[in-house]
């Protein structure tokens, strides 16, 4: 679950029963969306979520806005996730845990990709990005001082990495298979040969 407290436009900070709903409705659509595809429903997302149909549009007016907003959790939730593997993970394999687990959920987030693509959804994730890039900074410094990484490995060659095996995951819905042998081939090159 995302950190990210939403305030409306009004500037009232939102009810904790209303953030529960919220987070909730975000879980459900991702999963309904995820298995359903573009004709899943937002009567279904209410319903595994436990909240009426009302509650789903109070907080996401548009089938777009939902969707959005699983894209923009998604990335906050992977910041939280690499700033933790930064503080508590071991060097040594929390980078390559990481670059395993984005490529893993791009290849699971197709179908909510493919109705954001549909649907002509222009997100804001300039932000997320850059705090991504950041955390991913921080996590293959680490990784680099305690020699599992190449000391000639930059973040620009790790970001355009991550970026074109997670597309290629999303896009093509590789297989488990696939992707570990995509990585392996990936790593290879990353891998510090001390």
């Amino acid at each position: 679950m995302s950190a990210h407290k939403p305030v409306p436009a009004s500037g009232k900070p939102v009810r904790a029963d209303a953030q529960r709903n919220r987070a909730r409705i975000l879980a459900a659509a991702e999963a309904v969306f995820a298995e359903g595809g573009p004709s899943a429903s937002t009567e279904e997302v209410a319903r595994r979520a436990g909240v009426a149909i009302g509650t789903v549009f109070r907080h996401f007016p548009t089938k777009k806005d939902l969707l959005a907003a699983i894209v923009k959790e998604l990335m906050e939730r992977l910041t939280a996730e690499v700033n933790s593997l930064v503080e508590v993970g071991d060097p040594a394999t929390a980078f390559f845990e990481f670059f395993t687990r984005v490529v893993e959920q791009a290849a699971a987030k197709k179908s909510v990709v493919d109705l954001l693509a549909q649907a002509g959804v222009d997100l804001d994730v300039a932000k997320p990005v850059n705090a991504l890039r950041q955390a991913i900074g921080a996590l293959l410094a680490g990784a680099q001082r305690a020699g599992a990484v190449r000391d000639d490995v930059q973040l620009a060659e790790v970001m355009a990495l991550l970026t074109a095996t997670s597309q290629a995951a999303l896009r093509s819905g590789w297989s488990r298979k696939l992707q570990h042998r995509a990585l392996a081939v990936i790593y290879a090159g990353l891998r510090s040969a001390k």
